[in-house]
């Protein structure tokens, strides 16, 4: 791979492993284990001591064209790649702590992630921390001897909150501690965690990357001496493996990726716009706007607002759920980054789960949606969204 190629041509490119027919596609490894040519070869396989693949729980030559893809696109040294995001999550967290360690993490968080982090941890007898993830000084305050992970998302789900991961990154090398970031809302295209400090990088690969709503997948990028001493016997022996099927529809996204997350971006900037000066909305949440309330920050760590737009709507649940109700084009779902532009809920939905104090805290309101826009042509995803509007305001 040149050094020299831009990203676009990175994702079209990178991590090509051919066999000897010379496919153009990348090949499809459809299976579980590997033979070899005698018992000493197996014997040197397992021992290290021979290059080759030994199971596809451990790693595939599918799989490993998608991860080294990706680290081609993050700047990586290393990645492995995952079922599903959360699993990634889950890795990332589990494999770099004992009994007895502490965690710290951004109280925005997406649900399954709270859970990992406020239940899942404290079971195995790691505490854990939530801190408001826009105030460094939480951050300082929380941190103590045996904290070994500082965890946040940013933009953060659902409300958009952005978080100083150059701050964080630095808060955590100075103590000692591995910041873990989940890119998913920003992308790849658009935010570079590695670069600001961050040790680690996670992905949901099902949204933005897949894009279509075909697959789950995740994936963890970080450098080799990590991925090496922290990840890989842990990933080995719990399984959380993506199936090279997965994978090879994951290399296709990527190779759209740049183009749609640009085209779903002018289109959110449209639509951000739209909504902030129409009626029943309260308030509009887009990283690319000048009104969101860090827009400095979007500014300085960011190259563009992204997909995801956050609203909220005046009459509380009666009213978002006439609205969404009324909706012809954009469908009701909890997934996102999907060619489909998508809207959900997240009080009834991906943040159900929290207590009302925790979702007040949040900003998570009773009248909030979270719209992610996909690749319609924004001249009808408006018309939508002004007829659903007209409709809801007739309660």
């Amino acid at each position: 791979m040149s050094k020299n190629w831009k990203p676009a041509t990175r994702l079209v490119h990178s991590g090509v492993q051919r066999s000897e027919f010379g496919e153009t596609s990348e090949a499809m490894y459809l299976t579980q284990g590997f033979v070899y040519d005698s018992a000493e070869a197996a014997e040197a396989r397992f021992a290290g001591d021979e290059p080759g693949y030994i199971y596809s729980r451990y790693a595939n030559p599918t799989v490993t064209m998608f991860e080294q893809r990706m680290c081609a696109l993050e700047g990586a040294e290393a990645a492995l790649a995952t079922s599903s995001g959360m699993g990634a999550v889950t890795a990332a967290l589990m494999c770099q702590v004992k009994a007895g360690d502490h965690v710290v993490a951004a109280r925005a968080l997406f649900g399954s992630c709270r859970y990992v982090v406020e239940k899942l941890m404290p079971q195995l007898g790691v505490e854990s921390t939530l801190v408001d993830g826009t105030d460094l000084a939480a951050w300082k305050a929380a941190i103590r001897p045996n904290t070994r992970v500082l965890f946040l998302e940013s933009p953060t789900n659902p409300t958009l909150e952005l978080v100083d991961i150059a701050a964080v990154a630095n808060l955590a090398s100075e103590t000692g501690a591995t910041l873990v970031v989940d890119n998913v809302f920003a992308t790849p295209i658009y935010q570079q965690p590695l670069e600001l400090g961050a040790h680690v990088v996670v992905y949901s690969a099902t949204k933005h990357i897949d894009g279509q709503g075909r697959c789950l997948g995740g994936i963890v990028l970080s450098s080799q001496e990590w991925i090496k001493e922290k990840m890989f016997d842990f990933f080995r022996h719990t399984g959380p493996s993506l199936s090279p099927f997965n994978a090879w529809v994951l290399l296709k996204g990527l190779e759209t990726l740049p183009l749609r997350v640009a085209q779903q971006t002018t289109s959110a900037v449209r639509i951000a716009d739209h909504l902030a000066s129409g009626k029943l909305v309260n308030r509009v949440l887009y990283p690319g706007r000048e009104d969101h309330p860090q827009a400095e920050l979007a500014r300085r760590q960011m190259k563009a607002g992204s997909t995801l737009i956050a609203f909220e709507l005046s009459g509380g649940k009666e009213r978002a759920f006439a609205f969404e109700n009324a909706l012809q084009l954009i469908r009701i779902s909890n997934n996102l980054g999907d060619s489909k532009s998508l809207i959900t809920h997240p009080a009834t939905t991906t943040h159900k789960n929290l207590s009302d104090e925790d979702r007040d805290a949040l900003g998570i309101s009773a009248g909030m949606v979270r719209l992610s826009i996909g690749l319609e042509d924004v001249e009808d995803l408006l018309a939508d969204v002004d007829q659903a509007l007209e409709i809801a305001s007739r309660l």
